[in-house]
Order: C-alpha cells, then structure tokens, then sequence
C-alpha cells in the first residue's frame, strides 16, 4: 500500500499545504487563508478540515497517511509545544497534541525557519548536507539550523533566531522585537531599502536610486549596474551579515549556509558581499562553509514539514 504525508507552512496571511508521496514527490498543493481573528483559535480546524477533504476527494484512508508535519512562526520545542506566535495570536500549548486529535493520526511540529531549513537539506539547495544554517531574508530575517540531519530547536524552539543578533551598539531605533541594533534592522528586505535612504540622505552623492520609491530589488539592481551609492548599501549588508554568520559558524559549525528568502532572488551577488566578511571574521577552523542559495522558494517549508513526518 503506498503511503503518504501531508506538509503545513502556516503564514501570517496564507497556509501552505501539500500533499507527499513517501519518496518526497510533491503531489498536490493548496493554500487556504491563515484566520487570526479570536486569537486564532480557527487555524488548526482550517488546517484538519482542509487535509480531510483532500483525504475524501482522493480516496485516501487513515491508514496510508504516515502523518502531518507542520511550521508555524513561532518558538517550537521538540514535543511539538509552541511557545507563543504573536502574528497568529498564540500563547503556549501543544500543537502536536491539538491537531492529532483533530485529525487521528501522527504530527510533528517546528518553527518556521527551521522546518524550511529541513526542507532545503531534503530536496533543495542543501541535499546532501547534513549540518546546514539557513538565512531567510525577507521582510523580516529569519533561521534555521540543521545538524545531523535534524533540526535543531533548542528548549523553547528559538534557536536558530539569527535576524535578532545584536550587532549595533549605537541604533535608536527599536527593531520589531523591542530590541535595538538587531541584525534584521540592516540586512532584511527594508533594511536594506533603510540603509540605502540613509545614505541617499545625503545629497551630495549621485545614485540612480534617486526620485524612486526603493526596494532591497533596486537596490542591488542598482549594485549590478555599479552604481557607487549602491555598492557601499551591499557593503554594509555584506559586514552586517558576513561578520554575524562567522559567529553562527563558530558556535554551529556548519558544512554550508543557505541563503534564502526575497531578497536571496538577487542571486549570487550577495553571497559574494557576504562570503567576504565571513572569510575575514570567522574562526580559521570554520573557513570552509560553503554558501549557496536556496531552491524551494515557498515551498521550503511545506517540504521540510513533510520531511518531519517521513524521517
């Protein structure tokens, strides 16, 4: 009898769901909105009505299903407890204990960034990897660490919370956490655009970046075209995130990062800014990690859940 797993990446707006076969084949997927109203006490039964009518619709009995492995942004330990997910309203409890029950058959849970993370060692930009960090660079800055093959969440399921190094002593103002100076201040999608307005601040300096309504894409279009405002824009991401990754590097160790997230779509160039300053100020025994983008895209995540579930 073939069997299958189902993988969830729940999102702020949308959650992500596919279908697997046991050999990793994604056979379908779907999205349905992520409703946060009522401190999101409707996410998990969307999630259970959703999977069982994909069951019903194919035929599917209990038995061929291996189970359910979902992310959600927030803290996960390794029972499957989330411990808090501001953007969906959640205190603590188990999500692994709700949704078996909602559902009759085995799930496993994670954050986000880490299940994505998974993701990319099983089918994307990290196979064959088995002790791998991801970045994810988007509004916000994510991470995910994999070692051995298997995330790892630390007690709480924050490990991995890379965009929230400090790595400025004199930033007023207050990141997204209520810390000041976190890395996601300069290195996520507005905080590159944040950079590059603080230097166009200055009028003196020429930059075809000027009149327009910047985004991180400008921006390193802009690199690409060498313009002189925009190279020092990829400096400063490159120093920011270079010098915070020869950290990780010296705590984790890891065979390769990968880079993922939007602003990763600028491609191999930032990898160069960033492989830079890692090289300069990493630990000389963690020199060799390699770097490398991401391949799922929005996928990651649904993959990486599945993977929880098939081992």
């Amino acid at each position: 009898m073939s069997k299958y797993c189902f993988g969830v990446d729940v999102g702020g707006t949308t959650v992500k769901l596919g279908l697997f076969n046991e050999d990793g084949d994604l056979l379908e997927k779907w999205e349905i909105p992520t409703v946060t109203k009522d401190g999101g006490k409707q996410i998990l039964p969307d999630i259970a009505q959703s999977i069982l009518k994909v069951m019903e619709e194919r035929g599917m009995q209990r038995e061929e299903v291996e189970g359910v492995g979902i992310g959600v942004p927030g803290p996960v330990d390794g029972g499957g407890t989330v411990h808090g997910a501001v953007n969906l309203g959640w205190g603590t409890f188990s999500i692994k204990q709700e949704l078996q029950t909602m559902l009759n058959m085995p799930v496993e849970a994670g954050n986000d960034a880490n299940v994505a993370a998974l993701g990319e060692v099983w089918q994307g930009g990290a196979r064959g990897y088995k002790d791998v960090v991801m970045v994810t660079l988007g509004t916000g800055v994510g991470g995910g660490i994999v070692m051995e093959g298997s995330i790892l969440p630390g007690s709480v399921g924050a490990a991995g919370e890379i965009g929230h190094f400090h790595v400025n002593d004199e930033e007023k103002e207050a990141c997204n956490c209520g810390n000041h100076g976190c890395l996601e201040q300069y290195v996520s999608a507005t905080g590159v655009v944040r950079l590059a307005k603080e230097r166009l601040a200055d009028e003196g300096t020429q930059s075809i970046l000027r009149g327009t309504q910047v985004t991180a894409k400008d921006v390193w279009d802009a690199v690409k075209k060498g313009d002189l405002l925009a190279l020092e824009v990829a400096e400063d991401f490159g120093r920011y995130l270079g010098t915070a990754l020869a950290c990780v590097a010296c705590v984790v160790n890891p065979e390769v990062f990968v880079i993922g997230g939007g602003v990763s779509k600028a491609g191999n160039i930032l990898i160069d800014y960033i492989q830079k300053n890692f090289q300069k100020n990493t630990f000389v025994g963690c020199r060799g990690a390699l770097f490398t983008l991401a391949q799922l895209g929005n996928d990651a995540g649904i993959y990486g859940a599945a993977k929880m579930v098939l081992g």
